[in-house]
């Protein structure tokens, strides 16, 4: 019920997404890439693709029994499972991929950040993992960061990694949805803080970065936003209708978005970028000279080195209004018939 409500509400909110973004052009298409074939894979909540075995796809369950993932083929066919020792599976939402830049090794990232009943939990956590170079059903060691929120708890289901800086960030799911950047450098021998750097869509469910950190992208249960590492929005992308749109992730190539969603059999879909939003996102797009190293990490501190507040014109903030208002009447019409 309150899965309904929440969706009814964001519906009609779809509307106050500023004017100044660009949605992305319908006939666009998106592709069936395959059917998650595995039928232990009932919730695909997260989703990443390998950074070093190509055209091998993660993810993993939403609130499953062990803290369990798996590794795809093109085809959905599950090529290897894996358990994280030293783990925990409260509530587990997102999962992201980054590079070691020391090593070029693969990185996983597993968020246990899932709290339904927004403060239920003192601290959540995201898990580590070293991907593995071989595919092959094993048991990994995981490092357990512990985080909490700076303005109090909250219910979040997307994480990213910056590929520029390794920077983590946590983006909730909310009305009025934000993202949390985790500090530089995390700590496991204490609880790391995770602070607000900018605003999220309403209800997100996934996130993540492009591959080479021109743009962020939020995934709704009903669409997309890309942005800017600053936060600007470039486009809003129109996604295919799934039963539950949980996962969201950039192909190899940075020139598309993959989305799945929860259920047995599941399908997941590629959704290419439109081509003003790709222009848009390159860095070669708005030529800048390039700055010293000093300035562009003063630069990347005082922006927590990720997305910053945009603000609303007095337009934006009508529209909100309106919408609310409108999705007010309507759960509490909803609300009457199912009492």
């Amino acid at each position: 019920m309150i899965r309904m409500l929440a969706a009814v509400f964001a519906a009609y909110c779809l509307a106050a997404v500023p004017a100044h973004a660009a949605a992305a052009d319908d006939d666009e298409g998106a592709e069936k890439l395959f059917t998650f074939k595995d039928p232990r894979i009932t919730e695909s909540s997260g989703l990443a693709v390998s950074p070093t075995h190509p055209g091998v796809y993660y993810t993993h369950n939403d609130s499953a029994a062990a803290p369990t993932f798996y590794a795809v083929d093109g085809q959905g066919r599950t090529k290897a499972t894996y358990r994280l020792r030293g783990a925990e599976a409260r509530d587990w939402e997102a999962m992201a991929a980054s590079k070691d830049p020391r090593t070029g090794r693969g990185v996983l990232w597993f968020a246990d950040i899932g709290d339904n009943l927004d403060g239920a939990w003192p601290d959540v956590s995201i898990y580590k993992v070293m991907e593995p170079q071989r595919l092959g059903d094993a048991t990994l060691p995981a490092v357990r960061y512990r985080f909490r929120y700076a303005d109090g708890a909250r219910n979040a289901e997307g994480i990213m990694v910056n590929p520029r800086t390794g920077r983590l960030y946590v983006v909730s799911k909310e009305f009025a949805g934000s993202v949390y950047a985790a500090p530089k450098t995390l700590r496991t021998d204490r609880t790391n803080v995770l602070r607000k750097v900018g605003s999220a869509p309403i209800m997100a469910t996934d996130a993540a970065y492009a591959p080479d950190g021109s743009s962020y992208v939020v995934r709704t249960y009903f669409s997309a936003t890309l942005y800017k590492p600053s936060g600007e929005t470039i486009a809003r992308v129109a996604m295919p209708q799934l039963e539950q749109a949980e996962s969201i992730a950039f192909t190899a190539d940075g020139t598309a978005l993959l989305t799945g969603s929860e259920g047995v059999r599941s399908p997941l879909y590629r959704v290419p970028l439109p081509a003003r939003a790709v222009a848009a996102a390159s860095p070669s797009a708005t030529p800048t000279p390039t700055p010293s190293p000093a300035k562009a990490e003063s630069s990347l501190d005082a922006q927590a080195d990720g997305p910053a507040d945009g603000g609303l014109s007095l337009k934006d903030v009508l529209i909100w209004l309106a919408a609310a208002a409108t999705a007010i009447g309507v759960i509490t019409f909803i609300a009457r018939r199912t009492a």
